[in-house]
């Protein structure tokens, strides 16, 4: 469910780059890649689970015992179908840098990363003055163009859309115990997207951005 509250011009001006950046053609030198991170909670069974029988489904006892969480960084390429995935123990600010380092290593024949990010406080350039030291910090931000969504704007950003993917087919409703787990059940949702060239087409425009919000703008 939406929650729209009254749209400002800051709010448009980031909505219109980011429609007009989903639908450019597609540039292997300039890719567009949406980035966001999952929180995921380890849980494991208190009892033992009863297997599937002929006529009888699954059965997990409602209790569990936490074992604490991990985070999950998602990259998503949604025009070249490609995806890049990381479990984290935390996602402070250097762990943001270090996993927009290992992107840049994943393209290394493009010019220009365009991430697209919401506001989230690591997620700005002084993360990587934090991390490395200021020439490395300076080389690796040469090659990174971020664009950040409107406040309260999730659902412009592709990386929620394939975080709910991987929530539907991987994580969601399940309980994993424990992070190798965790990391195997990703590396293998990614690999096979991966595999298959995954793309996430967005048929979202000006127009209908216009036509369905229009109501909740303001100057």
């Amino acid at each position: 469910m939406w929650c729209i509250g009254k749209i400002t011009a800051q709010y448009r001006k980031r909505m219109y780059d980011l429609i007009r950046l989903y639908h450019k053609p597609y540039d292997p030198k300039r890719p567009v890649i949406c980035m966001d991170e999952k929180s995921k909670q380890l849980l494991a069974d208190t009892r033992p689970t009863l297997a599937l029988k002929p006529g009888n489904p699954l059965k997990i006892d409602h209790e569990y015992k936490r074992k604490g969480t991990r985070n999950i960084f998602v990259a998503v390429e949604p025009k070249g179908g490609r995806r890049l995935t990381e479990v984290t123990t935390r996602r402070t600010k250097q762990d943001f840098a270090r996993f927009m380092e290992k992107l840049l290593r994943a393209y290394p024949k493009a010019k220009i990363l365009i991430i697209v990010l919401d506001n989230l406080n690591t997620h700005f350039p002084a993360s990587f003055y934090e991390t490395f030291n200021v020439k490395k910090a300076k080389q690796l931000l040469k090659k990174i163009e971020f664009h950040y969504t409107p406040k309260h704007a999730s659902w412009l950003n592709m990386a929620e859309i394939e975080i709910g993917i991987f929530d539907a087919q991987c994580l969601g409703g399940r309980r994993i115990d424990c992070e190798a787990k965790l990391i195997q059940e990703v590396k293998a949702l990614t690999k096979y997207r991966n595999h298959h060239k995954k793309q996430i087409h967005w048929t979202f425009t000006k127009r209908k951005a216009d036509a369905k919000l229009s109501k909740h703008y303001v100057s």
